[in-house]
């Protein structure tokens, strides 16, 4: 049974290179481009990773991390972050509201595989 990899990325092409990388490496994905629908989305799929864009309209990643570790049956679920936005502090900011690691756009493929697998279970 493949992983189950949750994209949140509002960027249509990021959005799609993200997840024909992932398909093409063997994981279950689904998208979602609207940062509204991700917990949803979540409870329904129960990824195994999700990669969260922090740059969201309506809201910000950050929050939906928050969220997304406050849910019982998700709080274990790593987060990968991935902004275009990494001001001075923007990590730590990232990785204290519970994102496991993090990424700086724009992303190359080789170190994007790294990350992904380094955050899933064998």
């Amino acid at each position: 049974m493949a992983n189950r990899i949750l994209v949140v990325e509002d960027n249509d092409l990021n959005r799609k290179l993200f997840c024909d990388v992932l398909k093409a490496n063997g994981y279950e994905v689904v998208p979602v481009a609207d940062g509204q629908n991700v917990l949803g989305t979540a409870k329904r799929f129960q990824p195994h990773l999700v990669i969260m864009d922090i740059q969201l309209p309506n809201v910000s990643g950050i929050d939906l991390i928050v969220k997304l570790k406050g849910e019982g049956d998700l709080a274990e679920v790593p987060v990968l972050a991935v902004t275009a936005y990494a001001g001075k502090g923007d990590e730590e900011r990232i990785r204290d509201a519970g994102a496991a690691d993090y990424l700086a756009k724009p992303v190359s493929i080789g170190p994007f595989m790294a990350a992904v697998r380094a955050l899933l279970p064998e």
